[in-house]
């Protein structure tokens, strides 16, 4: 999973905020302090659209643009790719779970109860 430069990840805020697919002008409207051309932002959803962090369908004729996933998939990737990283990914298990604070441990360790339930569930049914 590629990383967001800045312009990028402004570009996916404005689309995992939107209720719907954007235009590149709905984002240059999004983003009106950045003083941004249309272009610029087509050109970086191209690049987003590569990373295959972005789909998009014609709209007449312009293309409308939505996410591949949610920003809390995509922080999901981000995660699972930097465990990957790790020579002892047991270690840096510990490390990441003695960072969090108490209440993110606790939903971890839920949300760790339940991925092993739905696998369970799976393998045996």
């Amino acid at each position: 999973m590629a990383r967001l430069g800045e312009l990028e990840r402004a570009v996916m805020e404005v689309l995992w905020s939107a209720p719907d697919s954007c235009t590149a002008r709905d984002i240059v409207t999004a983003l009106p302090d950045r003083d941004l051309a249309a272009t610029t932002v087509l050109t970086v959803l191209s690049r987003l659209e590569r990373k295959d962090l972005v789909s998009r369908d014609r709209d007449g004729r312009a293309h409308r643009y939505r996410p591949t996933a949610t920003r809390e998939q995509h922080a999901a990737a981000l995660m699972y790719e930097a465990l990957a990283t790790a020579e002892d990914r047991t270690a840096a298990l510990a490390s990441f779970a003695e960072q969090v604070s108490a209440g993110e441990a606790e939903q971890l360790a839920a949300s760790l109860v339940e991925a092993l339930r739905r696998r369970s569930a799976a393998r045996d049914g």
